[in-house]
């Protein structure tokens, strides 16, 4: 893979809006995140017969941090609260069913191990409990809407 295909690979991920993506092959191994106030592309190549291990660090070009610029004005207020992330890649549900009422609302005292939602990956439904106990301030996901890795899920009053 030359520095152009890499590029190109840069671009594309910017494009699509994914936090982080890792590609592995026999000879090299990428990891591109985006969204961090540092975005870096990380290329390793693997050491071949006692070669040193090669290590290239670029800046990811002409990406923004999309998920960052309308969190960024009420970050003052948000700084008291605690954000419970999403722990894998799936859909959001705030129901265990569609006939059953949601797991949490604003304004719900949680305790830690309730469950907040569950999150469908390969059609499998985990639950994701609380590790904190607190007051839900405010909702970050729509219902039945795709989630990331790392994504903001809630906004918990600890106090």
């Amino acid at each position: 893979m030359d520095l152009k295909e890499i590029q190109n690979l840069i671009k594309f991920v910017a494009k699509s809006g994914a936090s982080e993506v890792k590609l592995e092959m026999d000879d090299i191994k990428i990891t591109i995140k985006t969204g961090s106030e540092s975005d870096t592309t990380i290329v390793q190549q693997m050491p071949m017969q006692g070669a040193p291990l090669m290590q290239q660090q670029m800046p990811a070009q002409g990406l923004q941090p999309a998920a960052e610029a309308p969190a960024a004005a009420p970050a003052s207020e948000d700084s008291k609260y605690i954000t419970i992330k999403s722990p894998i890649i799936g859909t959001f549900y705030r129901k265990p069913s569609p006939d059953k009422p949601v797991f949490v609302e604003v304004g719900t005292q949680i305790k830690e191990g309730d469950v907040l939602c569950v999150i469908e990956a390969m059609k499998l439904f985990n639950e994701i409990e609380s590790e904190i106990s607190g007051k839900i301030v405010k909702v970050l996901v729509d219902d039945s809407s795709p989630v990331e890795f790392d994504q903001p899920l809630f906004l918990v009053d600890p106090s």
